[in-house]
């Protein structure tokens, strides 16, 4: 037997670049290391206040210098090192090896060679559409480790479950917010948590939610009462 869930809204954050007129300026080193990757060949750079860290060449090539401190630029900031030159542009970038995008566009020169890749904040993806997720915990409890859980966004469709039973159902994005629903599920009895862990979820979801990315592949779902639910990308 098939059962209605109750509409959901869901409220969807979605990725915008920055116009560079108000995008943040910072011309002094991040407290804490500033990472920037590119590919092909492959590269990283690691920015702490004391030191550049350059590794080229998918390793082969090892450059470490003295931070000499950010000039600012338009748009982001430059460091000049001698052997390293580091540009930062604050604009959104893509790794060009996966669906990740990230908060600054950077371009190394590194003794004489350059390479451009992606640096900083991992931005949220700007659509979940395609996209699948497993469930990692529900009202701060993790999941029950013997029951498969999902929730896929497909087209205008979203599906999944929380542990127990089928879900499916429709969702239309409008701008920032997204509304799913009537949302059928079938009614199946679960041993076990998951049957409990099911009805959090859908308790959670019975309203408008808050979407999150706290990092790359992790989804962070909040509804009204505070309470989440916390999924990793699969696809």
């Amino acid at each position: 037997m098939i059962k209605p869930v109750l509409p959901i809204a869901l409220s969807l954050p979605l990725a915008a670049c920055v116009p560079a007129a108000e995008a943040p300026q910072s011309p002094t080193p991040p407290a804490s290391a500033y990472m920037a990757i590119g590919t092909e060949p492959g590269w990283t750079l690691e920015i702490t206040p004391a030191q550049l860290n350059y590794a080229g060449d998918y390793g082969e090539t090892r450059i470490a210098v003295p931070n000499p401190g950010a000039t600012a630029s338009m748009n982001g900031e430059v460091y000049a090192a001698g052997r390293l030159s580091v540009v930062i542009k604050h604009a959104a970038c893509s790794d060009g090896m996966s669906d990740r995008r990230y908060a600054d566009t950077v371009r190394v020169i590194a003794d004489g060679k350059r390479v451009d890749g992606c640096g900083g904040a991992i931005l949220p993806p700007d659509t979940l559409a395609g996209s699948s997720w497993t469930f990692v915990s529900i009202g701060g409890v993790s999941v029950a480790g013997d029951r498969p859980t999902s929730l896929q966004f497909d087209g205008t469709r979203l599906s999944g479950s929380a542990g127990c039973n089928r879900f499916s159902g429709t969702y239309v994005a409008d701008g920032r917010r997204l509304t799913a629903g009537p949302l059928m599920a079938t009614e199946m009895a679960c041993p076990g948590p998951a049957m409990t862990q099911e009805a959090a979820f859908f308790k959670l979801m019975q309203g408008p939610v808050q979407l999150g990315f706290p990092t790359h592949g992790t989804l962070e779902i909040t509804g009204a009462d505070g309470q989440t639910a916390v999924l990793k990308r699969a696809i």
